[in-house]
C-alpha cells in the first residue's frame, strides 16, 4: 500500500477503504508517512469530502492511536459532554455537577483554552489548590466518592489526532467537516464514556456560524457515536452572543456558583437546564420532561452546588472559594466602558468580545501562554436592549491600564446599534438524535 494512491484515489473523488484509512492513521501516528503527504491528502478530503463510512473509520483508527480509557470498573452509565466552544460558555461546570447530584456517573476528561474560546481546565484551575492532572487511581477514586471528575486530558488520547490537527491548522483544512468531526470524536470514544452528548455552537462566536454548518456538524458526530456503540445526541445552541454575563476564568466561575444557587443569567440557566435534561435522559433517567425537572430540582435543593463543592475538594481545592466566592482575588484594574450613542444593541460581534478577554489576558494565543485568572469582562447589555449614551455597557478586569485601554476599544468596535429593538436568535436551534 502506497501513501501516493491513497491521495490519489482521494483527489479523484473516491471512497478510501478501512484498511487504506488506517494505514494512514498508523503512519501519522508512528511517522513513516512524512507531513507532506499527510498534508497532500488533508487537502483532498477538505475539497472531495468523506462518506460517512470513511468518516468513522478514520475515528475509530484516531481514537486507537493511543490510549483507551476504560470505565467499566464505575458502577452505572458514564455520560460525557463536549461543547464545541464559545464565549462565555462555562456549562460544563454547572451541568456537570447537576447530573452527578441526580445519580449520573460524570467522568469526564476536559481541555484548555486557545484563541477566543475558553478552557473548562483554565477555569478550574483558578480555585487554589485545584487538581486537573491526576493519576488514573485518583481519576476513579474521586469518581467514586463524588458522582464526578473533571481532569485534564493528561493520557495520550488520539496522539494521531493531535497531529493532523497541527497540520490542517498551517494547510486551511481547519474548516472540513468530516475532518472536525472525526478530531472531536476520536477524543470522546476514547475518553470512554457510554453515552455522549454534544453542544454544537452556532452563530459568529462559533466555529460553525450558520445553524446549517452546525446541523451538519451535529449529525455527522452523532453518526460517527451511534456506529461505535455510544449512544449520542446532539444540541445546537446559540454563540450569537456570549453565554451569561461573565467572560473569563474565575468571573465564570463566580457566576457559575451564582446559577447552582438558583440565581445567575437566565441564558445560561435555560441552556444548562437543557443540557442536563438530555444528559440524563441519555442515561436512562426518564422522558425529557421528567428530566428537566430533575435538573431543576438538583439546582433548587441544593444538590448540585454541594456537588460542585465536594468535587473541588477531593480534587484538592479550597472549598472555602466555592461557598464564599468574593474570596478570589480582584484583578488590579476595573474599567466600566460606556455606550457612545443611544439605542438598541442590534448585534454583538461575539469572537471579537472573546478577542477583547483574551487582550484583558484572560485567554491564550499559543499553548505556551499563560493565563490571568482574574482578568475578564462582565457584560451589563446584550443583543436587544437598550442603552443610552454614558450607560455602562461593560466591565472590563485586567492588570493594566494600557491592557484596559486596548480591550475597551476592541469591545466598542464589536457592537452595533440601531434604533429599532432586534429580535433574540433562539437558545436551543434544533436537537440532533
Amino acid at each position: 500500500m502506497r501513501m501516493y494512491d491513497i491521495i490519489q484515489r482521494k483527489k479523484r473523488g473516491n471512497a478510501l477503504t478501512d484498511g487504506e484509512i488506517q494505514f494512514v492513521v498508523q503512519g501519522v501516528t508512528d511517522g513513516s508517512v512524512p507531513d507532506y503527504q499527510i498534508a497532500a491528502l488533508l487537502m483532498a478530503i477538505t475539497l472531495k469530502g468523506m462518506t460517512a463510512q470513511e468518516t468513522t473509520a478514520l475515528t475509530l483508527a484516531m481514537a486507537k492511536s493511543g490510549d483507551m480509557l476504560d470505565l467499566s470498573p464505575l458502577d452505572g452509565i458514564k455520560v460525557d459532554k463536549h461543547s464545541t466552544g464559545g464565549v462565555g460558555d462555562k456549562t460544563t461546570l454547572i451541568v456537570a455537577p447537576m447530573v452527578a447530584a441526580m445519580g449520573v456517573t460524570v467522568a469526564k476528561m476536559s481541555g484548555r483554552s486557545l484563541g477566543h474560546t475558553g478552557g473548562t481546565v483554565d477555569k478550574l484551575e483558578g480555585i487554589p489548590g485545584f487538581e486537573t492532572s491526576l493519576s488514573m487511581e485518583n481519576f476513579f477514586a474521586t469518581v467514586r466518592k463524588c458522582g464526578i471528575c473533571i481532569a485534564g486530558q493528561s493520557m495520550s488520547l488520539a496522539p494521531a489526532d493531535k497531529k493532523i490537527y497541527a497540520l490542517r491548522d498551517v494547510t486551511a483544512t481547519v474548516d472540513s467537516i468530516p475532518l472536525i468531526a472525526a478530531s472531536i470524536m476520536s477524543k470522546k470514544i476514547a475518553a470512554g464514556a457510554d453515552r455522549i452528548l454534544l453542544d454544537v455552537k452556532t452563530g459568529n462566536g462559533a466555529f460553525m456560524k450558520s445553524p446549517e454548518d452546525a446541523r451538519e456538524l451535529a449529525q455527522a458526530m452523532v453518526e460517527i457515536g451511534n456506529t461505535a456503540g455510544r449512544k449520542t445526541a446532539a444540541l445546537i445552541t446559540d454563540m450569537s452572543v456570549p453565554l451569561g454575563f461573565a467572560v473569563g476564568n474565575n468571573l465564570e466561575i463566580i457566576e457559575s456558583i451564582e446559577v447552582l444557587k438558583g440565581g445567575g443569567p437566565a441564558d445560561l440557566r435555560h441552556v444548562c437546564i437543557e443540557l442536563a435534561a438530555y444528559m440524563m435522559h441519555l442515561a436512562d433517567k426518564g422522558e425529557l420532561p421528567h428530566c428537566r425537572a430533575l435538573a431543576e430540582e438538583a439546582i433548587t435543593g441544593g444538590k448540585a452546588l454541594e456537588t460542585f463543592a465536594q468535587v473541588v475538594e477531593a480534587q484538592n481545592g479550597d472549598r472555602a472559594f466555592i461557598d464564599d466566592p468574593a474570596r478570589f482575588p480582584a484583578a488590579a484594574v476595573k474599567r466600566e466602558v460606556t455606550a457612545v450613542t443611544d439605542g438598541y444593541i442590534r448585534e454583538m460581534d461575539t469572537e471579537g468580545i472573546g478577542v477583547a478577554a483574551l487582550l484583558l489576558g484572560a485567554g491564550r494565543e499559543t499553548a505556551a501562554d499563560t493565563i490571568d485568572h482574574s482578568a475578564g469582562l462582565i457584560l451589563h447589555a446584550k443583543v436587544g436592549d437598550r442603552v443610552e449614551k454614558g450607560q455602562p455597557l461593560v466591565t472590563l478586569h485586567t492588570a493594566s491600564e494600557e491592557k484596559a485601554n486596548i480591550a475597551a476599544e476592541k469591545y466598542l468596535s464589536c457592537l452595533s446599534f440601531s434604533d429599532n429593538k432586534t429580535e433574540k436568535s433562539p437558545l436551543i436551534h434544533a436537537e440532533v438524535r
